[in-house]
């Protein structure tokens, strides 16, 4: 399917014509039935780029910002929203390391919205697994943010999804479940975590492991199985004293999670949940493909984890 001409207008200088295109490109997505061309889609982003890149006011970029993910969800079939999504990241990732210390705040901050976007969509398609594993790919394909071979992807995009990836998934829980009668299925996060798992195990940068460890594996191993400090022995305290603080950090996620089939399983306590997502971390570090750093480092973070399990 070929797509509008709306590149040069999404990119135009005038604010006026920028929000003319959004909203003609909105219709579009929201009517069509079929996949855009990938050169079509390529020229459709590249556009989208350059209008957010004129986008000078932190409200204006705010506003920008969140109706440019929202357009993932006008789109009525998961195929094509999932292919507007892989035009999105193949896009960031391309341009990423042009952009400018003074606008690569909104850049980061839009990164933000469509990670949150994505997450609505897979909970519209109720954590359909093909889905997700389609999405997934997406993250760690060659030219994909998360993807451990490819030495062109910028190391600060996976620490952004790293920093960010757990929280706006709590967020989403949290606002569907409040919004809406119906409470959103389990989110698998055994399917969900495996691109940074993935990551954790491959990696030729140390710096990027220990980012992915401190950034959202501990936190969220931490807010799975929250450690009582009364209990705790005292050679622990001050390692759990840095980890204490993401006890409530992810409160809906804890509540509404699974390990991989949302409707089988239902939700999962966080102990149980916490044991099954260190054994998956064992498991990734047992395969061949991982490197010898990476696996001693994830065999420690097993065997801590483990022995915490041991002390609650």
């Amino acid at each position: 399917m070929t797509a509008p001409p709306l590149g040069k207008y999404l990119a135009s200088t005038e604010k006026k014509t920028r929000d003319k295109a959004i909203k003609n490109l909105s219709i579009f997505l929201s009517e069509s039935t079929d996949v855009i061309s990938k050169p079509d889609m390529d020229k459709l982003w590249k556009g989208i780029f350059y209008g957010f890149w004129m986008s000078d006011k932190p409200l204006v970029q705010q506003a920008l910002a969140t109706e440019l993910a929202d357009l993932v969800l006008t789109i009525a079939q998961t195929s094509s929203a999932l292919a507007f999504l892989r035009g999105f990241w193949e896009m960031i990732v391309r341009e990423w390391n042009g952009i400018d210390r003074l606008r690569i705040d909104k850049y980061y901050m839009l990164v933000r919205r469509f990670v949150n976007a994505s997450f609505r969509l897979l909970i519209r398609a109720e954590w359909d697994k093909e889905t997700v594993d389609e999405y997934n790919d997406i993250l760690t394909a060659p030219g994909g943010p998360l993807c451990p071979s490819d030495q062109k992807v910028p190391t600060s995009l996976a620490y952004h999804l790293a920093d960010i990836y757990v929280e706006e998934l709590n967020k989403v829980l949290g606002t569907l479940s409040t919004a809406t009668s119906s409470h959103p299925l389990p989110a698998p996060l055994h399917t969900l975590l495996n691109p940074f798992l993935l990551l954790a195990a491959q990696t030729p940068v140390s710096v990027t492991y220990k980012r992915l460890q401190s950034a959202l594996l501990d936190p969220l191993l931490s807010a799975l199985s929250p450690p009582s400090e009364d209990e705790a022995p005292v050679s622990k305290r001050a390692r759990l004293a840095t980890s204490m603080s993401h006890v409530d950090t992810y409160p809906h996620l804890v509540s509404n999670a699974c390990y991989e089939y949302p409707k089988t399983e239902g939700a999962v306590g966080g102990p149980t949940l916490r044991k099954k997502l260190l054994r998956s971390a064992f498991e990734v570090a047992s395969r061949p493909e991982t490197r010898d750093s990476n696996r001693r480092k994830m065999y420690a973070l097993w065997k801590d984890g483990a022995e915490d399990g041991e002390d609650d």
